[in-house]
């Protein structure tokens, strides 16, 4: 699919080709301001335009250019993210400017997306107009966050600022008369900048410490010679020269005589014989109630140097190891060295094949094979490699399971039994199915019915004849014997099955010939098998009041009913986020037809979406919010034509298929959409008013077994059949919605 670049209040420009020639000649020298270059179009005279340039390619922690200072006025901002800025993985990255951080100038929005794949080649420029002092700007897609950086813009003809700040540090505590500071020491830093002023002070501890940010004054406790060093940033990027601090810390007067405390565990995963696999952690500790540990030093082996202990040792060679260890407090005392000892070996060669698993099913059979009253399902799983970590099992196409006994299937019906293991090593086998029918006790397998419709009256397509859905004598209903959600060919087909199947049941005795002549009207004005005609689609909501009743709220916010319409509009006054659910029924591969309009008040827009394929959210008591039951285990399908803020637009599906502005389409506010989700197997199609906007794949293979704790993550992997729902945002997204119709494929 393709996307193009979201620019809030900005307009687009073609950048000319001189431009783009002297935008790239200044960004190759550094320089990304041509404020000194005039303009040879009907604007001569007026004051030159700016050109300041940006540019990504292949790495996701940085920008590969960008400028660090401007002149406040009109200024082009050119973003390029292309095979000619090194792109070669076709990675999409923004540019973002922050409107939301009160430290920074909020008058710029520019959200800019660019990948050497779209329709401008990965290169986008906009026109703006800066004010003097400094805007944030960064990447907005995850995992881009390191992605950022600071834009200083001065008044016009103000020059730029490209002198350093001063900087200076004092160290401050009691001495002894040797000169070092008793117990500790703190260090004070100090920057001044005349020009754009003091951006940020940092320090660092020792000759190889990490710079951090310096907030406050730095107390240094531990007894030994130390070094603090430290440096200052302006607003407008000058740096200033390391500066430096020496000085010592004596332990304070004491007559703690007692040497610390020191013990050590040695932890990874064992063989047999209790060597440790590839890998062993050395964990040191030490304790001193007198003056209190000063330092913990180890050393490998028998006569290996002493370092300093700051985190676990791992042990990564093969072989026999001995790690020493000590400690020193305050106050001098050294504890005795001490010892640990194990050993590493190779851990196994890889286990890549997966387990066997099997199924037996067991239990009492009628004359026709189906279990009477119930069945058992035992099965077994065996691996010659790393060996059986977990067995699991999924029932009538739901979730995996975990198998831990034999499993009782004692509800009446066809049901699908499919079984897999894992090893230890993470191979998973295919998974194995059998079927089989359980019958009531007497023999009586459950019926063989085309449909299942167990509604109260005979209903073909949306017409209701009024004539009760009774049992027939194969104990189907009359509704499931007319098939009136599958596919025909032509009306008259139709017409001809269902006068053939009535013609049975008056023969039969279940209808009369009044009730007929009713349902067979009810076939007529059905037009099912008309071209044009939406076949074998069923109503969930059908803008009545009985039909919402048959839907369940979950969560925070609230739907309601508009009568004139046949509509529902999610709340502007019950707040919070939540679901409406159709509980009834759950779906494996359908076609989902519904209308969606964004209502958002002012000139916000609505986000919300349609859940499919989640399941029961009362089963599910570990969640404390019964509405992410659908977040976590099903897929959200958006609604969301924003041309800012959340990045997956309407068509896309939330959290594993993005799809943005240029790909869904934007329809005015208060518009009717036509909406179409297309499920079979584990594709997804999704059309907006008639247009193919999205396809997405699962890319997780089998199914997986619902987790115990957060979303299972991105890789696709969701149910095989559930239920569907309409989410509602909060009272700001306002959104409504109608005619939702489904049809099983």
């Amino acid at each position: 699919m393709r996307h193009r670049s979201l620019l809030a209040r900005q307009r687009y420009r073609p950048v000319r080709v001189w431009l783009a020639l002297l935008g790239s000649f200044l960004m190759v020298l550094g320089l990304t301001s041509t404020a000194a270059y005039g303009r040879e179009d009907d604007q001569a005279g007026a004051a030159a335009d700016q050109v300041l340039t940006w540019t990504a390619g292949d790495p996701i922690d940085h920008y590969l250019s960008a400028p660090k200072t401007a002149v406040a006025g009109a200024a082009t901002i050119v973003f390029e993210n292309s095979a000619a800025t090194g792109n070669t993985t076709g990675m999409p990255h923004t540019l973002t400017f922050s409107v939301s951080d009160v430290e920074f100038n909020n008058d710029v929005a520019v959200n800019i997306l660019a990948n050497p794949n779209d329709s401008e080649g990965g290169r986008h420029s906009v026109e703006v107009t800066l004010t003097p002092g400094r805007y944030f700007y960064h990447c907005t897609i995850p995992g881009h966050g390191s992605m950022q950086g600071i834009l200083t813009v001065t008044e016009d003809g103000g020059g730029e600022d490209t002198t350093a700040p001063e900087t200076s540090a004092t160290v401050d505590g009691d001495k002894n008369a040797d000169g070092a500071y008793i117990g500790q020491a703190t260090v004070t830093v100090a920057a001044t900048d005349a020009g754009s002023g003091v951006g940020t002070v940092e320090y660092a501890l020792g000759d190889d410490g990490a710079w951090q940010p310096y907030t406050t004054p730095v107390v240094v406790d531990e007894v030994g010679a130390h070094t603090v060093r430290y440096r200052a940033t302006d607003k407008a990027g000058n740096v200033a020269a390391e500066k430096a601090v020496d000085f010592a810390v004596a332990a304070p007067p004491t007559d703690d005589e007692t040497a610390p405390e020191t013990s050590a565990t040695v932890s990874g995963e064992k063989d047999a014989a209790g060597a440790y696999l590839g890998m062993a952690t050395v964990t040191v500790t030490a304790s001193d109630t007198g003056s209190g540990v000063n330092t913990i030093e180890y050393a490998v082996g028998a006569d290996g140097a002493w370092r300093t202990y700051t985190a676990p040792v791992m042990v990564h060679e093969v072989g026999t190891h001995t790690v020493r260890y000590r400690a020193t407090d305050r106050a001098g005392n050294v504890a005795a060295g001490k010892t640990v000892e194990f050993t590493v070996v190779e851990p196994p060669s890889e286990d890549r094949t997966p387990p066997e698993t099997s199924v037996t099913v067991e239990g009492d059979k009628n004359s026709d094979g189906a279990f009477i009253t119930s069945a058992t399902a035992t099965v077994r799983a065996t691996d010659a490699g790393s060996g059986v970590a977990r067995t699991e099992y999924s029932l009538d196409g739901g979730p995996y399971l975990a198998y831990t006994t034999p499993v009782i299937i004692d509800r009446v019906g066809y049901h699908t039994f499919a079984h897999r293991a894992t090893d230890k090593a993470g191979n998973t086998s295919e998974a194995k199915q059998t079927s089989f029918t359980v019958a009531e006790s007497g023999g009586v397998p459950a019926p063989n019915c085309p449909e299942y419709d167990e509604r109260l009256t005979v209903i073909v397509g949306t017409v209701d004849s009024g004539v009760p859905n009774r049992i027939t004598g194969n104990r189907c209903t009359i509704n499931e014997l007319i098939e009136d959600e599958k596919d025909w060919s032509s009306h008259a087909l139709f017409l001809k099955h269902v006068d053939k199947v009535l013609d049975k049941l008056l023969a039969a005795g279940v209808i009369d010939a009044r009730e007929h002549k009713k349902i067979y009207r009810a076939a007529k004005q059905s037009g099912i098998g008309k071209p044009g005609q939406d076949q074998g689609y069923r109503k969930l909501f059908d803008g009545t009041a009985a039909s919402l009743a048959k839907w369940e709220q979950v969560g925070g916010g609230k739907f309601g009913l508009n009568e004139e319409d046949g509509s529902i509009t999610s709340s502007t006054t019950v707040d919070g986020m939540g679901m409406l659910w159709f509980p009834s029924r759950q779906y494996g591969d359908f076609s989902l037809k519904l209308q969606w309009r964004d209502d958002a008040p002012g000139t916000g827009n609505a986000n919300g979406g349609v859940f499919v394929r989640f399941p029961y959210v009362h089963d599910h008591p570990e969640e404390s919010r019964p509405e992410w039951v659908a977040i976590k285990y099903g897929h959200e399908i958006q609604v969301n034509d924003r041309p800012d803020g959340d990045m997956y637009k309407t068509g896309s599906v939330y959290g594993f298929d993005r799809v943005g502005l240029g790909g869904a389409g934007v329809t005015p506010k208060g518009t009717w959409n036509d909406y179409e989700i297309r499920v079979v197997d584990q594709h997804y199609s999704v059309y907006r008013n008639g247009v193919l906007i999205n396809e997405f794949d699962n890319t997780g293979g089998q199914l997986f077994e619902p987790p115990r704790g957060d979303d299972p993550g991105t890789d696709g992997r969701r149910y095989a059949s559930g239920y569907i729902g309409l989410q509602v945002h909060s009272t700001t997204d306002v959104i409504s919605y109608r005619d939702i119709r489904v049809k099983e494929l």
